[in-house]
């Protein structure tokens, strides 16, 4: 407070110097914010995963039957055996930005995971949409022949060597476009004959008969085991087969393996008569190989949001997921584990039938 002068009136305030840091801190504080908001909007090395769309097997596709064979009796079906998908946002393809992945990290149904622990280094988007889109052909012809093996439909299945591991055991004695016909006196007509056999040998030499240039030759091969135990020849494989009828699966813009099973249903579901769903909405997920067999896959979670926001109310799930399926299970939906095609038979016969599957296998 001033003192008063002797005339009673107040004396004027000391002037003041100007304070030249709030200017400075305000600039400061916006400085901050532009370049926080920047770093956002940076590109980032993570890829994102979130619900994509779902599609009926048994159902159409704009106007067209998702699963079509021609020239065979076929019957009606009910309900819908949805195949899940899942969006990925990243990677050699289009980098996502910052504030896309701090926005998934918010949301239940998105992951978020480093780019190098999905993409090998070096890969291009052109080769990763390549290598997808034969994967999706494999799983296609790989789908009819575990579904024509479940109904006692006979075919062909023949391995051909296209390519040996790095040291692989057969490098010298196999040969680029050799046809495996027999390993220890049994008939490979499947990948699994081969592999059973392979791991019964125990690392002893195995006798192959095989097809080169259209003529018989006879090798022995020393399979080597891998790192988890598995004897193997060290060869890539490529399966040819040669089916009775044609089966059309008719799907575009969807790439990768993990439609298989549930494709293989569909074509069951067409050529069995009855409706195996009983009308239920069901959906699932899986690869599978032409005994049936059913792999694991990726994205199992946002897989189970994306047909749970569209209705399903059963969801079949490779057995081998099951870590991944405990505790992102949304809310109503009853999750199947299968380990085969024959479960997946089995699981939604009984459901379509409308008796209790309270007692199915379930994951946890």
């Amino acid at each position: 407070m001033t003192e008063p002068t002797e005339l009673g009136e107040q004396a004027p305030p000391t002037p003041r110097m100007p304070n030249r840091r709030h200017p400075v801190m305000i600039g400061a504080g916006v400085v901050a914010v532009v370049l926080g908001l920047l770093a956002l909007a940076l590109p980032s090395p993570y890829i994102v995963e979130s619900p994509g769309p779902t599609f009926n097997t048994i159902g159409a596709v704009n106007d067209v039957p998702l699963i079509e064979i021609p020239g065979q009796k076929t019957y009606p079906t009910s309900g819908a055996l949805d195949m899940t998908t899942v969006y990925m946002s990243g990677g050699p393809s289009g980098s996502v930005r910052l504030f896309e992945v701090a926005s998934a990290w918010l949301d239940p149904r998105k992951s978020v995971t480093p780019e190098e622990l999905v993409y090998p280094p070096g890969v291009s988007g052109e080769q990763i949409q390549n290598r997808n889109a034969a994967a999706m052909d494999s799983s296609q012809e790989t789908s009819v022949a575990a579904a024509l093996s479940h109904l006692n439909v006979d075919f062909e299945e023949d391995l051909s060597v296209v390519g040996f591991a790095e040291d692989a055991a057969a490098a010298d004695l196999l040969a680029p476009d050799d046809v495996i016909e027999s390993i220890n006196g049994t008939a490979v007509t499947n990948i699994n004959v081969l592999r059973d056999e392979l791991n019964a040998s125990g690392g002893e030499p195995v006798e192959l008969k095989v097809l080169r240039d259209g003529e018989p030759e006879t090798v022995q091969v020393a399979p080597e085991a891998n790192a988890q135990g598995a004897y193997q020849l060290g060869v890539l494989l490529e399966t040819d087969f040669e089916f009775p009828y044609d089966v059309k699966i008719q799907l575009e813009n969807v790439v990768g393996p993990s439609a298989g099973m549930m494709f293989a249903l569909g074509i069951v579901d067409k050529l069995t008569p009855g409706e195996l769903t009983g009308g239920l909405h069901v959906a699932g997920t899986g690869t599978i190989d032409s005994s049936g067999n059913v792999g694991p896959i990726g994205g199992i979670e946002q897989k189970m949001y994306g047909a749970h926001q569209r209705g399903a109310t059963v969801f079949l799930a490779p057995e081998a997921n099951c870590g991944d399926v405990v505790g992102n299970v949304p809310d109503g939906m009853q999750v199947v584990k299968v380990a085969t095609l024959e479960d997946a038979v089995e699981a939604v016969t009984l459901l379509g039938e409308g008796k209790d599957g309270s007692a199915l296998p379930a994951c946890g």
